[in-house]
């Protein structure tokens, strides 16, 4: 069982620093702007909360303001808290995966694009050493021998005694180095 509150936490304190004036902005996740990747945090929020409680996909709106968007990420913490979230197995998004690797995945959506978010907005995103080494073990693990690999770019190198969550973004296809300002977005 990890636990994903602090992780959550964080990301809640970012979306509390997101002006209306920065939805546009592009993020290290190419395919998403700020607003792209907040839509994509709120469906992360609402199914994996249900896949804890092994409840029914939630149909989420394409717009969520910022602070429901919070409450939504503050629940998904609550909800992995439990430990029978963690037990068996449950479908969601088309196929059946342990309970265990639903809670590690949602676990990895909010620290990535927690990263994502907090570089486009130019924001620090500071987690708890124990949350981004349980974080290191899981996309060290999981990311190369993804079933679905297309969901990730190419790994980035980094050093072995980089910065552990530059280690984890850059498993996930990301350079630790992305601003928005840089030409090629990397300074």
């Amino acid at each position: 069982m990890i636990d994903l509150k602090p992780a959550c936490a964080a990301m809640i304190d970012l979306l509390a620093e997101i002006s209306d004036a920065q939805l546009t902005l592009p993020t290290p996740c190419d395919k998403y702007r700020v607003e792209d990747l907040l839509a994509h945090v709120a469906e992360v929020a609402l199914g994996f909360a249900a896949l804890a409680r092994k409840a029914e996909e939630p149909v989420v709106p394409t717009t969520v303001p910022r602070d429901v968007l919070a409450e939504h990420v503050r629940l998904l913490g609550l909800a992995w808290d439990e430990p029978a979230a963690w037990q068996g197995r449950t479908p969601g998004a088309g196929t059946e995966l342990a309970n265990e690797l639903w809670g590690r995945i949602a676990f990895t959506e909010i620290v990535v694009h927690g990263w994502d978010l907090a570089r486009a907005i130019d924001r620090p995103f500071a987690l708890p050493e124990d949350t981004l080494r349980a974080c290191l073990d899981h996309v060290a693990e999981f990311i190369p021998n993804s079933p679905v690999p297309e969901l990730w770019g190419p790994a980035v190198p980094a050093a072995d005694d980089a910065p552990l969550l530059d280690r984890i973004v850059a498993i996930t296809g990301r350079d630790p180095r992305w601003t928005a300002a840089g030409p090629g977005n990397i300074e």
